[in-house]
């Protein structure tokens, strides 16, 4: 129904004529009473038509200009006619400034405005519907935004034609918040460089089909970083992490390297292109050089050093798995050598790696089916030549393939698997088990059994208990054991190799340490260590290698006289010859062992060193 005081509707309008046309009273009208009255039922419909179509128009106004989203209403080629309050104040612009442009000309870039001029393309060639996209608009005074714009056609007012209609939504901040889950997505939050999963994803690429050239990746790890978070706290640590990462960027990425932080303190720079090892070492040394510059941070001047493994071949030379396997090796082998250095990737290296590692992974095995035994080296009594004071025991591997392996070929290995403890648990009850034999058969003449505990074992709580029992159980005095340490276990800041050599001293087993000069030989009262044997090692034991100079000389009575005060029996090791042994014994020493009495023997061998010297 109509407003009151309107124009009446099409409804009215033909109830109103039907009523008079119906009312003739039975009298036909006149052909010109009749026209007269068809003509007033045109003028109504006419009236009536008019206003629907104002009352649309009118609605269509307030709609397109209390609108929320950008509005621009186009000729058919494409130019903008008029645009409503929200599209003038999304793009910065005042409504005549934007009459007459074409709507392809609000892209930001030649992209955007590519991707206009495709929609209305495609609205008038393909007759779609509604065309949708998210392109960047140009903003008159600020930088460009995102927006989403849908671009469709509106009818005109003759049968067939039709305008296009741009509707554009703000989706700056949607944008900028995808972009920026995106970036954290594929990038270090800390560093800002690209994450493992980035770099993981750009190898895989590199190395992808049909790729040519040379590859280079460069596994690079910050040396001791643990001494600065924890020294300085993990502030700084993550500043200094920053800093490597500025830095790291700056020398690579003028070479078009890819650098990513992998995990920790942990880097990756990844390069392809025509390249040799020279070039790439000299990037790398270059970046050394730069990390090792101090940054000064908090009112400290940080100096920060780094390993680096280095691997150079070309791209269809295996997959991503073996070039990352490379560099992890390279960069193993850089930190055992020394650490702050780069290490480039030798695959005959690896070929023995590999070998070695499978010796280690078999070690469980390898004890379990008895294929170890005890080796020992004879201490002799310089007094009394030939007879034993002590034995130190030691592991020898027989291996079925490779033969008799001594304990440096396969000791590394076990600290990497962990089998220290039962390689040193068997070693000490084996160790134990011969001594108690010995004592059996050979009485008060039974050298007691030395042993060099790792330090693994050393520190295990088990230990005592485990002694104890094996005491215990083959009726061994305390005294009959002798553990070997030296100077560095001792000063361990945390001292739990001292902890458990007291208390096994407080069993009965007697504590030897290993000295190379006056230092050592003085930790004994500073630590009030209950040590009642010292073996001299090392320059002080070598001087006297041939006739020893004065320097030497005096440097050995000191020591020898700073042992008798200390009440300590002096030994010496890694003696070569009987001339070395009796200048050795002309100063004070009182047993020793090395090449001159032989550095290994078996357990029948032993036997037969004790039944000489018993008859």
């Amino acid at each position: 129904m109509p407003e009151p005081g309107g124009t009446p509707g099409l409804v009215e309008v033909v109830r109103k004529w039907a009523t008079t046309m119906s009312d003739t009273k039975g009298v036909s009208l006149p052909p010109d009473e009749l026209e007269g009255i068809l003509l007033d039922v045109a003028r109504d419909a006419l009236a009536a038509s008019e206003a629907s179509r104002r009352a649309a128009v009118l609605r269509f106004i307030a709609l397109y200009s209390a609108a929320p989203i950008g509005i621009a209403l186009a000729d058919q080629s494409g130019f903008i006619v008029e645009a409503n309050e929200a599209l003038c104040k999304l793009l910065g612009h005042r409504p005549d400034s934007l009459r007459g442009k074409n709507i392809a000309d609000l892209g930001a870039t030649e992209r955007d405005a590519t991707s206009l001029r495709v929609g209305l393309d495609e609205l008038e060639s393909v007759e779609l519907e509604q065309y949708q996209q998210r392109v960047l608009l140009e903003h008159a005074e600020e930088v460009p935004i995102w927006a989403d714009i849908t671009l469709a056609h509106l009818p005109g007012d003759s049968p067939g034609a039709a305008y296009p209609v741009l509707m554009v939504q703000d989706a700056n901040e949607i944008h900028l918040l995808q972009e920026t889950l995106r970036h954290q997505n594929v990038h270090d939050s800390l560093t800002g460089l690209a994450n493992g999963s980035s770099f993981k994803t750009k190898l895989e690429a590199t190395l992808g089909t049909g790729a040519r050239h040379q590859v280079a990746l460069i596994y690079l790890d910050v040396d001791g970083f643990k001494v600065i978070n924890d020294g300085l706290g993990a502030g700084v640590g993550d500043q200094v992490l920053r800093g490597v990462a500025s830095k790291l960027a700056a020398v690579f990425g003028k070479n078009d390297g890819f650098v990513a932080r992998l995990s920790g303190d942990g880097f990756a720079v990844l390069m392809r292109g025509v390249l040799t090892p020279s070039e790439v070492i000299t990037l790398v040394e270059r970046a050394l050089d730069d990390l090792a510059e101090p940054m000064y941070l908090d009112g400290h001047g940080i100096g920060v050093s780094a390993s680096a493994g280095i691997v150079v071949r070309d791209v269809a030379d295996g997959g991503p798995e073996d070039l990352m396997r490379a560099a992890e090796i390279a960069l193993h082998r850089a930190k055992e050598a020394g650490k702050a250095q780069w290490m480039l990737f030798d695959p005959e290296l690896d070929a023995q790696d590999r070998a070695r590692y499978r010796l280690g992974a078999v070690i469980a095995g390898a004890l379990e089916n008895g294929e170890f035994s005890l080796v020992y080296q004879p201490t002799v009594k310089l007094a009394r030549t030939g007879e034993l004071a002590a034995v130190n025991a030691g592991l020898r591997w027989n291996h079925p393939e490779l033969g008799e392996l001594d304990s440096d070929e396969f000791y590394p290995l076990a600290e990497t698997t962990g089998m220290t403890i039962p390689l040193g648990k068997w070693l000490l009850a084996e160790s134990l088990a011969a001594t108690a034999r010995w004592r059996a058969q050979f009485g008060d003449k039974a050298p007691d059994v030395c042993i060099r505990l790792p330090k693994r074992l050393a520190i295990d709580p088990d230990l005592v208990l485990l002694v104890k029992e094996q005491l215990d159980r083959l009726n061994l005095p305390g005294r009959a054991l002798r553990l070997c340490t030296d100077g560095s276990s001792i000063v361990d800041p945390r001292g739990e190799v001292l902890d458990s050599l007291s208390v096994l001293s407080d069993l009965g087993a007697q504590l030897v340490l290993t000295v190379a000069g006056t230092a050592d030989l003085e930790l004994i009262p500073t630590h009030r260590l209950p040590v009642r044997h010292v073996i001299l090692s090392g320059p002080v034991v070598d001087a006297f290698a041939g006739e020893p100079d004065e320097a030497a000389a005096r440097h050995l009575t000191h020591l020898i006289a700073r042992a008798n005060e200390l009440k300590l029996r002096v030994g010496a090791e890694g003696v070569r010859s009987a001339d070395q042994a009796a200048r050795l014994r002309e100063h004070g020493v009182l047993a020793a062992r090395g090449e001159f009495v032989g550095t290994s023997a078996s357990g029948d061998e032993v036997d037969e060193m004790i039944e000489r010297h018993t008859n």
